[in-house]
């Protein structure tokens, strides 16, 4: 009966353990936490429809878009799931990033570092041919005078289905400049990891990608959630400042 009573106390923990927000590791001493689950304090205005919520979930009657639920903890870009891009108060260098993000089927978003530098999200599930379009992947420039860069794919396809949180861990280095403001080096996606899978290492970035804030390039900048093109909510989003060499 001891034995018993043991595995059930066990059993009881790892449910609750398996329960928390998987990023809340990230969130240590040195993270910098950009949302408070609250409100958008933190994030330029206008802040559009973005809102704090309990949780969301697939409508019941149109799995493209969602229900939001009333509450605390997650950042939902509104009920039409359309809204301002959404840019952090803070500028940053070189960092690590946690995000944790959730779309519905075929949604769209993105993550820009330095409002400029793309990770792909999207609803990419069973997806085979993968693109640099696809959920995780670097995107590509569409800019004048050129589109010198076109996009770099994700390595594999580490999507959940619509509906699931996912999780994206990225360690990113901003471009450099000498003394006369003249760029010497492109910024640089050092590793980028998808639910646990690396799918980017070392993938260099000549210029702001397609739909970037701003087209110039610049040391430091702020980090930006797409909330133009589809639903999506963001939950557990931490940078820590590096300095990489």
């Amino acid at each position: 009966m001891k034995i018993l009573n043991c595995l059930s106390r066990l059993s009881f923990a790892v449910v609750v353990l398996l329960a928390q927000p998987s990023g809340r590791a990230k969130d240590d001493s040195a993270s910098i936490v950009l949302f408070n689950g609250k409100n958008t304090a933190g994030w330029r205005k206008p802040a559009g429809d973005w809102v704090a919520v309990k949780s969301v979930s697939l409508n019941e009657t149109n799995h493209k878009m969602f229900s939001l639920h009333e509450g605390q903890g997650v950042l939902a870009n509104g009920p039409k799931g359309k809204t301002e891009n959404l840019l952090t108060e803070m500028e940053h260098g070189d960092v690590e990033a946690h995000v944790e993000f959730v779309v519905p089927k075929d949604s769209n978003s993105g993550v820009y570092f330095m409002g400029r530098y793309e990770i792909q999200v999207l609803d990419s599930w069973g997806v085979k041919d993968l693109k640099y379009g696809d959920c995780g992947g670097v995107y590509g420039s569409c800019s004048d005078p050129k589109p010198d860069f076109h996009g770099e794919p994700p390595s594999v396809n580490a999507s959940k289905p619509p509906g699931e949180w996912q999780s994206f861990d990225i360690l990113f280095r901003a471009p450099r400049f000498d003394a006369n403001g003249k760029k010497t080096e492109n910024a640089r996606f050092i590793k980028v990891t998808h639910n646990g899978q690396v799918v980017h290492e070392n993938v260099e970035v000549p210029r702001p990608t397609c739909a970037a804030r701003w087209l110039d390039e610049k040391p430091v900048g702020p980090l930006m959630l797409q909330g133009d093109h589809g639903p999506v909510a963001y939950r557990n989003i931490f940078l820590k400042k590096v300095d990489l060499k």
